[in-house]
């Protein structure tokens, strides 16, 4: 690059120069090496207010003299203006100079856009396939819990169905059994517990009173009759005497063998209950013609007797249900 010659008076040929000024300074030729990194220093801004002796001529006139310093010196070239600072926008270069900023399009993707729609669509896929999962397995839930709930229902009229059958078989079963017990023309009776547990079966025609119950020891005795028990004693006449005595068997029986001896009285054996029973029949003690039968429980001497002939078939048929616990 070659120098520039120098510049001397008004750089400005439209400017008037003024006379009786001072002799502007004469700006220096500058070299410019090829080679070499130019560096241009911005001249130092005054902050005060100074006269402007090119544009205003007036001002020497007025006896203002300019200060050598607002003289321009340097180089001749125009140091460059000023940029505003600020960030650069996205996709563009920053631009230091004077050339307006530009930025370009960045280049319109092709394959990634095409991956994106690929991944939209399998993920689409995989959604509707999910929710359709999701609604058969709701819609066999529903229809499951609806089968459970009728079965279920099924269940409970089935069961409260039984209940009632069964309830009312065994109403009627009791309603039965209470007629033939009504029907049944016997009762069953029951000697003390401390005594062997006596019991037979008797008309229900038949009215039972206990004379001694045998609570604090001694004899048993109760009797019974049809319609109304006669007066209690030797000589009154019941359809049957269940007497418990609280003496051996052999003691017993000794006043009745004499009887046999005496030809009063005949005597067998039969089975009653589990034991083997003497049967006295003829004039008994206390002119009594009637039927007696004796055996053992126990320690103890059982006695069931009829006080006439009359009662003689219910008698034996009494002694048949004759059971008692040893």
């Amino acid at each position: 690059m070659q120098n520039q010659p120098p510049i001397s008076g008004n750089n400005n040929p439209g400017t008037p120069t003024v006379s009786g000024g001072p002799t502007p300074v004469t700006p220096q030729a500058v070299s410019v090496n090829p080679g070499a990194t130019q560096t241009t220093s911005a001249p130092a801004v005054d902050t005060q207010p100074t006269p402007n002796f090119a544009t205003n001529p007036l001002a020497t006139n007025q006896g203002i003299m300019p200060d050598p310093l607002d003289i321009p010196t340097g180089s001749v070239v125009a140091p460059v203006a000023a940029q505003p600072f600020g960030p650069s926008a996205p996709g563009t270069t920053p631009n230091f100079g004077s050339a307006a900023l530009t930025s370009k399009p960045d280049p319109v993707p092709t394959a990634p856009a095409k991956r994106q729609v690929n991944r939209n669509l399998i993920e689409t896929i995989i959604l509707v396939v999910v929710s359709i999962i999701a609604i058969v397995f709701i819609g066999l839930f529903v229809w499951k819990y609806l089968e459970w709930d009728s079965v279920k229902t099924d269940v409970d009229a089935q069961i409260d169905a039984a209940v009632q059958m069964a309830v009312s078989e065994n109403t009627t079963k009791l309603e039965n059994e209470f007629a033939e017990r009504e029907k049944y023309p016997y009762k069953n009776f029951m000697g003390p517990a401390d005594y062997g547990s006596l019991s037979f079966e008797y008309p229900k025609t038949w009215n039972l009173y206990v004379a001694k119950d045998a609570s604090s020891g001694g004899d048993f005795e109760a009797y019974l009759n049809p319609g109304e028990v006669q007066p209690v004693s030797n000589a009154s006449i019941n359809a049957l005497r269940v007497i418990i005595r609280d003496q051996a068997f052999d003691n017993v029986i000794r006043t009745y063998d004499n009887l046999v001896r005496n030809g009063r009285v005949s005597v067998v054996t039969r089975n009653v209950g589990s034991t083997i029973a003497n049967v006295y029949t003829g004039d008994l003690p206390s002119n009594i013609h009637g039927t007696v039968a004796i055996f053992k429980l126990r320690d103890k001497t059982v006695m069931i007797q009829t006080d006439a002939a009359i009662f003689s078939d219910e008698y034996y048929r009494l002694l048949d249900t004759v059971t008692f616990v040893e």
